[in-house]
């Protein structure tokens, strides 16, 4: 049987995760996040792309205090917006400290603002217990494979501590975490989406896999993207999926998960309602510093 919507609370506030609530709700990402501990072939993180618009892009990457400032301003223009984020630019807990004390700076004065996280879910386990006491209610986790061979395709370097692993070791270390991730998260009644960047040549005979995997582990929905191919990339000359492809891998996907059809791809600046974003308009025009693993 398809499955036409999630499985969390019906009446959410979060236009991510309820596409009705998109029409009176609005979200804002706070970019405080400027690391990342994998290395992605598909990905690309800048800074000061005004005119781009997709996850890992930002105008400033903004300390703990100055985000909470941010978000003050935010909600005086936009009193709509309902959902407070962390998705990048790079991941929220490869430097966990910034993320949890962001988070902190909010509850303490929003108590009844919405928290929601994105991550790779690589070092999001031993957290759990911060999220779900800072009441943390909604969080993303990007899976593109649960086979290790798959994975390796994906995946250039994984850093777990002061390790860094490659290849097969790094594909299915990661897959361990986001498992464990998810199954943590669900336990502490998390809504819980599952992003899977489809490539084709790649993972997409493998997205059904993901889709049964994470609804056994508990996940809500799941939401299929089709790759940006970026020059510098390790993939930058995939050919993207046509739309049919997506729609039809989205179908055969929603026979073990609900699938997410408004995705906007958002930046991990982006403020507003998900058809009206004022990223650009809210934030300073500051250079920031994106570093990797």
């Amino acid at each position: 049987m398809l499955h036409d919507a999630p499985r969390h609370q019906p009446h959410s506030r979060h236009p991510c995760f309820d596409a009705a609530a998109g029409r009176f709700y609005g979200r804002i990402h706070l970019p405080v996040a400027p690391r990342c501990n994998i290395r992605c072939g598909y990905c690309n993180r800048s800074c000061d792309c005004v005119n781009e618009s997709r996850p890992g892009v930002t105008s400033v990457v903004l300390e703990p205090e100055e985000a909470a400032s941010r978000l003050e301003k935010a909600l005086r223009e936009m009193p709509f917006v309902s959902v407070a984020g962390i998705a990048g630019p790079g991941d929220p807990f490869c430097e966990p400290e910034r993320t949890l004390r962001t988070l902190e700076l909010i509850r303490r004065k929003h108590p009844d603002l919405e928290l929601c996280l994105s991550s790779n879910g690589l070092n999001v386990r031993d957290f759990i217990p911060d999220l779900s006491g800072l009441e943390v209610h909604f969080m993303t986790v990007t899976m593109n494979a649960v086979s290790p061979d798959i994975g390796a395709q994906i995946y250039t370097d994984v850093r777990i501590g002061p390790d860094v692993l490659q290849g097969r070791d790094a594909a299915a270390a990661l897959l361990e975490r986001q498992m464990e991730t998810i199954a943590g998260l669900k336990a502490k009644h998390l809504a819980v989406k599952v992003n899977t960047v489809l490539i084709p040549g790649v993972n997409d005979r493998h997205v059904c896999a993901v889709a049964q995997c994470a609804a056994k582990l508990g996940a809500d929905l799941m939401n299929l993207i089709g790759i940006i191919p970026l020059p510098g990339t390790a993939l930058q000359d995939v050919i993207p999926p046509s739309a049919s492809h997506l729609a039809r891998l989205r179908r055969t996907a929603a026979v073990f998960l609900p699938q997410m059809h408004h995705c906007r791809r958002c930046r991990a600046d982006a403020a507003g309602l998900l058809a009206d974003d004022r990223s650009c308009r809210q934030l300073p025009s500051t250079r920031c510093s994106t570093a990797s693993a």
